[in-house]
Formats: structure tokens, sequence, C-alpha cells
């Protein structure tokens, strides 16, 4: 199982921002837990079950075992991430 963090490109309120996605919920909050991010953050969507987080924290989720997965260069593996967080999002277990 696997953790992933995309690459820090939305901005919001001044900051740039990326997605932890994961192959299971369980290890999706194990590890937002992990890095401090409360469980009221997590945005369960049909666009994807995921939690939003700063540039400065997505580094440390590289620290601490998160795989990148970069919107340039990994696109099919980034669909396949957000295909199962899709899922995930709609209640089933890809």
């Amino acid at each position: 199982m696997t953790v992933y963090v995309d690459d820090a490109v939305n901005l919001w309120r001044g900051r740039r921002w990326a997605h932890l996605m994961a192959d299971t919920l369980d290890e999706l909050h194990d590890f937002a837990a992990k890095l401090g991010i409360p469980r009221h953050a997590f945005q369960d969507k049909t666009s994807g079950a995921h939690y939003d987080v700063p540039a400065d924290l997505r580094e440390q989720a590289l620290r601490l075992g998160a795989m990148p997965v970069s919107r340039h260069h990994d696109r099919e593996q980034l669909k396949a991430v957000i295909r199962i967080a899709k899922a995930q999002g709609r209640g089933e277990h890809p």
C-alpha cells in the first residue's frame, strides 16, 4: 500500500497546495495524522478522497515516505491514483 502526494500547484489563500491520496482510506487517514492534519480536513468527495496539504507540509510528507506523483512527469500513474481516490470518494473499494 502506498501514500501519494501530487505537485503543489493549486494556489489558494496565497499558498500552493498539493493533494495527499492513498491506496486505502485507512492508510490515508493514518498518514495524515502523522502530518498533524486533523480528520475534519478530509475531503471525501466524488472528485477524489484526499487531504489538501500546503507545499511545506508536502515536503514533510515526502520525508515520511509519501510517493511523489507529478502532473507533468507521471501522468498515467497520477490518473490511476486519482481513479482510486474517486472510487473511495464514492464509497467504493477499488
